[in-house]
C-alpha cells in the first residue's frame, strides 16, 4: 500500500506534462508530481531500511505537511508545524483546505483544469485553482483565486501562483550531485546574464542524503518595485541531471514578485508568487464576499536542457501575446538616441538622419527624448507638448517628412512620471501620485503617477491622442526611468497592494489604448530592459533589451535575449560609431540581425563603405525576418557570459538555422569558461558543435550571409564548425542548412 491509495490518484498526461494529484484520507488534494518523467510513488518519501525508524514513521507526517497545491496565509492563524524562517510553506489556512471538486474541460487554448478547495470550519475561504494547458507546448498557466465566504474580514498575507514539492525526487543520487539551477540576473546595461549553480552553491546542500532534514535556509529570487526585472528576469529553471528533466517558470507580472527554493522533510520545494508581505510590504484585507486572484505563472517541463526550456517558453509567449502586425512584419526601426542625438533633437539635426535612415531601408523613424522641452528637461517632464525652440514649424513638419520618405514616424514618451518641476504636477492633487508617510514619493526628481486615478487616465489618454492624431506618430517608445519602491499608501490596505492595484490598472489602460489604436506600435522600454515581463509583453509588441552603449558588450545581451523575450519582440541597438572601421559596423549589425533591428548612429556622416555595410545588413535582415518570427533559440556553446571572449547564439527552424558569432578582445574577456568546458578555443579560433540541430543527421552545410564581401575563414568537419577571426573585434552571421537543401 502506498502513501495514497492508487484509486485516489488523479493522473493527467497532456502535451508531454505528467501531472499527478492525490486525495488523502483527510480529503485534502496534494500535487504529487509535475514533470516530463513518469510518476513513481516510491520517489515521494525515500526513507526506509537505511534510515532510522523514526524517519520512516514520518512518512504520513511528510504527506500531511507537504505537497500543498496552493500556499495561502491569512493573518491570525497558527501553523501546526514549524516552517523555519521566512519560508512560504505549511501556510494557514493552506493546510486546512479540503478538496471540493475538479472540472476538466477544453477551450480554444487547450485543456483546462479547475480545482476547488475550501476551509469551512475555521477561516471560511474558498480557493479556486486554474491550470490552463496550451496546445503545442509543454507549459501550463496557473493562478489561484481566494474568496472570503465567511462573515468576518480576513487579511491575506501570501498567495502562491505555483507551489511544488519534490523538485529532486527522481533519481538515486543526492541533490548535491544531480541538481542545477539557473539564476537569471538582469540589470541596467548587463541584461540577460544567466548563471548556472549547484544547489550547494546557493545554500541548498543536502547535508545528509536520504535522511530527514529541516533547515531555515531558502534560496530567494525576488523583485520589489515597479521595475519588474531590475535585478532578475521573472524566470526560473531547475534541472535534474540524473533523471534528465527540468522544471521552469515565468512570473507574468509587471511589479513585485517572488520565488523561493528550500528544503522540506527530505525534499526540495519551489514556491512562486506575486508580491508578499515579507518581501514586498504587501497584504490585502478581504471583506466578506470579496475575492483576490494571484498573478499568473507559466510553468513548464522539458529535458534537462535550458535551450529546450526556452524553446517551449518561446512558443508559449507567442501564443499568449496580443495579435499584431508588428510581430508579423518585423519592420526595421531607426531611433535617433543611442550614440547619436542622445536626447537633443532638432528639426535641423533630424532631416539628414531621416534621409540616411530611409536610404538604408528603415521602416520606422523614432524621435527620441527631448522633443518636448528646450535645454535640460529631466525634472520638468509631464505635459508632453512639442517644443517650438527645437521644432520651429512644429514637430508635425518632421513627422510628415518621415512619412514622405516611406517611413512611419514615432516619438518617445515617459507617461508614468511627472518631473518635480512640471507645472501640471504642481497643480495636480496628491491622489494623482504615489504617496507614503503622507508625502509624494520622489525618485530621481520625478513623481510616480497612480493609474488608479481616473484623472491620471484622462491625462495620459489626452497625450496619446495628441501625439497620434496631431503629431502624426504611429510608433511610441514608452520609457520608464524611475523606481518608486514598495508602492503607495493611498486608498490601499498596504503599500504593496497600492502598487499591485496601480500595475493592474496600467495593464487595463494599455488594453484600452490598443483597442482604440490597434495598429499603433508601442515599445516597452525601462532604462533599457528593466521591465522584461509577460504581463507587459503580452500586450506590447516590442521590448527594448538594453541601454548598453558599448557595442562590444552588447553581444552578450543580443545572444541571450531570447531567454527573456521572443526574438521578434527583442529590440537590439545597432549604432555604427562616427570614428570606426568596417569591422565595427559589421559587429554592430550582427548584434541586431537575429532580433529586431533598432538602428541608430550618425548614419549621414558614415563613409560610403561603412554605409554600404549598414544597407547590406538591413537588406539581409529583410530576407530572413520571416524566419525569425517562427524560429526557436539555440546556444551551441550554452548561454553567453559577460566575461567571454567568444560569444555565440542563434535561431533554428526545422530545416535551417542562423548563427551569430562574435569575438571581442577586450580587458576582462577570456577563453577560460570555454576551456573549462573542453572546447577548442583560442584567441583566433573557435570550434562550435552543431550536433543538437534537429537536421544535423542529414549532413550540414554553412555559408556566411553577412557580410558577403568581407571574407572570414570557417570550416565544417561533420557537425563541428570552426571559425577563425584574426582581428581583435569581429562578428559574422552564418546560415546553416542540411546538404541538398
Amino acid at each position: 500500500m502506498g502513501i495514497i491509495a492508487s484509486e485516489k490518484l488523479i493522473r493527467i498526461e497532456e502535451n508531454g506534462i505528467n501531472l499527478v494529484f492525490g486525495i488523502t484520507e483527510k480529503n485534502q488534494i496534494k500535487l504529487l508530481h509535475f514533470s516530463k518523467a513518469a510518476f513513481d510513488e516510491a520517489d515521494l518519501c525515500k526513507v526506509g531500511a537505511e534510515c532510522k525508524a523514526e524517519d520512516a514513521a514520518r512518512k504520513e507526517q511528510f504527506l500531511d505537511e507537504a505537497f500543498q497545491l496552493v500556499q495561502v496565509s491569512l493573518s491570525g492563524y497558527d501553523r501546526p508545524y514549524e516552517k523555519h524562517g521566512n519560508k512560504h510553506i505549511v501556510t494557514a489556512p493552506g493546510y486546512l483546505l479540503t478538496y471540493g471538486g475538479m472540472e476538466d474541460s477544453v477551450n480554444e487554448n487547450g485543456r483546462k483544469i479547475v480545482i476547488v478547495q475550501e476551509d469551512r470550519e475555521v477561516t471560511h475561504v474558498r480557493v479556486e485553482t486554474v491550470i490552463q494547458f496550451y496546445n503545442g507546448t509543454s507549459i501550463v498557466r496557473m493562478y489561484h483565486t481566494i474568496t472570503n465566504e465567511g462573515t468576518q474580514s480576513q487579511c491575506l498575507e501570501y498567495l502562491s501562483s505555483f507551489c511544488y514539492t519534490g523538485l529532486e525526487k527522481e533519481g538515486e543520487s543526492s541533490s548535491d550531485t544531480k541538481m542545477r539551477i539557473r539564476i537569471p540576473y538582469n540589470g541596467w546595461q548587463k541584461e540577460m546574464s544567466i548563471k548556472e549553480c549547484r544547489f550547494g552553491d546557493v545554500g541548498l546542500s543536502q547535508t545528509q542524503p536520504g535522511v530527514y532534514q529541516r533547515t531555515s535556509q531558502v534560496f530567494e529570487v525576488t523583485n520589489t518595485g515597479n521595475w519588474s526585472s531590475k535585478k532578475y528576469l521573472p524566470l526560473g529553471y531547475v534541472e535534474n541531471r540524473e533523471a534528465h528533466t527540468a522544471l521552469f517558470w515565468q512570473i507574468e507580472h509587471n511589479g513585485s514578485w517572488h520565488y523561493e527554493i528550500g528544503d522540506q522533510n527530505t525534499h526540495f520545494y519551489v514556491c512562486v508568487s506575486g508580491p508578499t508581505e515579507v518581501q514586498s510590504h504587501w497584504f490585502k484585507n478581504l471583506a466578506p464576499g470579496e475575492s483576490f486572484t494571484s498573478v499568473p505563472a507559466a510553468v513548464g517541463v522539458s529535458e534537462d536542457c535550458f535551450e529546450q526550456a526556452i524553446g517551449e517558453l518561446t512558443k508559449y509567449r507567442r501564443l499568449i501575446r496580443r495579435k499584431n502586425q508588428d510581430d508579423e512584419r518585423l519592420p526595421v526601426i531607426f531611433n535617433d538616441y543611442m550614440n547619436c542625438l542622445f536626447g537633443d533633437p532638432t528639426t535641423e539635426k533630424e532631416l539628414p538622419l531621416i534621409d540616411a535612415a530611409a536610404s538604408c531601408g528603415c521602416e520606422y523613424y523614432v524621435i527620441d527624448a527631448g522633443w518636448y522641452a528646450s535645454g535640460q528637461w529631466w525634472d520638468s517632464v509631464g505635459e508632453w507638448q512639442e517644443c517650438r525652440d527645437r521644432f520651429p514649424n512644429g514637430i508635425r513638419e518632421v513627422t510628415d517628412y518621415i512619412r514622405s520618405k516611406g517611413m512611419i514616424p514615432g516619438v518617445w514618451l515617459e507617461l508614468e512620471v511627472m518631473g518635480i518641476h512640471c507645472e501640471k504636477a504642481k497643480r495636480a492633487p496628491d491622489d494623482w501620485f504615489f504617496v507614503r508617510h503622507g508625502k509624494r514619493v520622489f525618485d530621481r526628481s520625478r513623481y510616480q503617477l497612480d493609474f488608479r486615478s481616473p484623472s491620471v487616465i484622462d491625462h495620459v489618454n489626452e497625450v496619446i491622442d495628441r501625439v497620434v492624431q496631431e503629431y502624426g506618430a504611429g510608433y511610441i517608445k514608452m520609457d520608464y526611468n524611475i523606481e518608486p519602491g514598495i508602492g503607495t499608501e493611498l486608498g490601499a490596505d498596504s503599500a504593496g497592494q497600492g502598487m499591485l492595484a496601480h500595475e493592474r490598472a496600467y495593464l487595463a489602460w494599455l488594453d484600452d489604448v490598443f483597442a482604440r489604436y490597434p495598429d499603433l506600435v508601442i515599445e516597452n522600454c525601462s532604462s533599457g530592459g528593466l521591465r522584461i515581463d509577460y504581463a507587459l509583453l503580452s500586450r506590447y509588441s516590442i521590448q527594448s533589451t538594453s541601454d548598453q552603449e558599448d557595442y562590444r558588450n552588447y553581444a552578450t545581451i543580443a545572444a541571450n535575449a531570447a531567454a527573456g523575450v521572443t526574438p521578434e519582440q527583442a529590440a537590439v541597438w545597432s549604432y555604427p560609431m562616427r570614428q570606426g572601421d568596417k569591422e565595427e559596423v559589421i559587429y554592430n549589425m550582427v548584434n541586431a540581425m537575429l532580433s529586431r533591428i533598432h538602428q541608430s548612429g550618425h548614419l549621414a556622416e558614415l563613409a560610403a563603405q561603412r554605409m554600404d555595410l549598414v544597407k547590406e545588413g538591413i537588406a539581409c535582415y529583410k530576407r530572413i525576418r520571416g524566419d525569425i518570427k517562427k524560429a526557436l533559440p539555440f546556444w551551441p556553446l550554452d548561454v553567453a557570459d559577460n566575461e567571454d571572449l567568444w560569444v555565440c547564439g542563434g535561431l533554428q527552424l526545422s530545416d535551417k538555422a542562423y548563427l551569430a558569432v562574435w569575438k571581442r578582445k577586450m580587458e576582462g574577456k577570456s577563453n577560460k569558461r570555454r576551456h573549462e568546458a573542453g572546447m577548442v578555443c583560442t584567441d583566433t579560433t573557435l570550434s562550435i558543435p552543431l550536433g543538437r540541430l534537429s537536421f544535423a543527421d542529414k549532413g550540414l552545410q554553412v555559408s556566411c550571409i553577412y557580410p558577403e564581401k568581407e571574407p572570414v575563414h570557417f570550416d565544417l568537419q561533420g557537425d563541428i564548425m570552426q571559425v577563425t577571426f584574426e582581428k581583435k573585434v569581429m562578428a559574422r552571421l552564418f546560415e546553416i542548412t542540411f546538404i541538398g537543401c
